[in-house]
């Protein structure tokens, strides 16, 4: 029988949510408790990949196992034991043919940059403290919005077969003293949000103008945009299925 888990996880002291060798994974922690758990040994499949240090607030995996157990049971002894830094928010059956990663009809992340020094904020924020013009940033956003190729904010040499993706919301909102960006689309690719939102800070520092920004997305070069800017900042906060 197939069963979903939803979860969220500070991505701080992980390598991602994908197992690596010789690397803290989300994926590691919770495949291991739960082979103990219900005796056999468990795969679980995520949503999609998340980089080394990215967040996820609310994020789906799913697993197959031929034990009886209680969801709730098991979410409670789960919660006991992984990290503090994971925590699992439910666990529910499905239909055997629902897929965690390729059921999914869109992802959506947000990306926070605070522009006010807070020492408690370092692990969730990116402190950018340079005056930028939000509104440029949002006119330029209206260029990333339908079905593109993303090649010039996509990490170099990675194993998926294309890189066009549909961008149905992308915007800057000012919240004190903070500006959070968040972009939904259908899929992601390595890096992309990251590369995105580095070169919009171009934009808003004027560096570059919204010509120029057209330019890059068509140039499908990833050395014509702006540099990747740091993990912390981003959190991957909704994933949408069409059975719930």
């Amino acid at each position: 029988m197939r069963y979903f888990i939803h979860l969220a996880y500070n991505g701080t002291r992980f390598c991602g949510w994908q197992r690596q060798p010789h690397s803290p994974s989300i994926q590691e922690n919770i495949e291991s408790i739960l082979t103990t758990l219900l005796g056999e040994e468990i795969s679980v499949t995520g949503a999609g990949r998340t980089d080394s240090g990215v967040h996820a607030s609310s994020y789906y995996a799913h697993f197959d196992t031929n034990t009886s157990f209680s969801p709730q049971d098991l979410r409670y002894k789960l919660n006991r034991i992984l990290p503090n830094d994971i925590v699992i928010y439910d666990i529910f059956p499905v239909k055997d043919d629902l897929h965690a990663r390729f059921s999914a009809l869109s992802r959506t992340y947000t990306y926070t940059i605070t522009q006010k020094k807070n020492p408690f904020a370092l692990e969730t924020e990116y402190y950018f403290p340079q005056p930028l013009d939000v509104a440029l940033m949002n006119d330029a956003c209206k260029l990333l919005l339908g079905t593109k190729d993303f090649t010039s904010f996509s990490k170099l040499h990675t194993d998926v077969t294309n890189n066009i993706c549909t961008v149905t919301h992308a915007e800057w909102v000012s919240e004190n003293s903070k500006l959070i960006f968040t972009i939904s689309a259908n899929r992601f690719l390595r890096n992309m949000v990251r590369s995105i939102v580095g070169t919009l800070l171009d934009i808003g520092q004027k560096k570059i103008s919204i010509s120029d920004f057209q330019k890059i997305i068509d140039a499908k070069d990833r050395q014509k945009a702006g540099k990747s800017i740091p993990a912390c900042g981003l959190t991957l906060c909704k994933i949408e299925y069409a059975e719930f």
